[in-house]
């Protein structure tokens, strides 16, 4: 249940992200790069503290409802939420008016 929610909210921030990158024709590249960097920041604080909330007992999971993988003790599904997160969130910021930020060895 919690993978294929958390798909769906990959999939729905993806595309807007993809379409957003299109129409204000922001460089893929320079997009994907810190869109990179903050999921590997996003991921590595999600595991951190995921396991520290799970630990001291501030939530649990139904185990019928996960896939059975773990970091820690935290379950993999708990993943797609910092990444639907790192996709949308630019993508909105973009759409609404907001500038991507450009480094100066790319806009040489």
């Amino acid at each position: 249940m919690f993978l294929e929610m958390g798909f769906w909210f990959v999939a729905a921030a993806a595309l807007l992200l993809l379409i957003v990158l299109l129409v204000k024709r922001i460089p893929y590249g320079q997009a994907l790069a810190v869109l990179g960097m903050a999921l590997v920041i996003m991921l590595v604080l999600t595991a951190i503290f995921d396991n520290l909330m799970i630990a001291v007992g501030l939530f649990d999971y139904g185990q019928q409802t996960l896939l059975g993988l773990y970091v820690g003790r935290a379950p993999i599904e708990d993943f797609l939420y910092p990444l639907a997160a790192i996709l949308l969130m630019p993508a909105l910021w973009w759409l609404f008016g907001g500038k991507p930020t450009v480094h100066k060895e790319a806009a040489k």
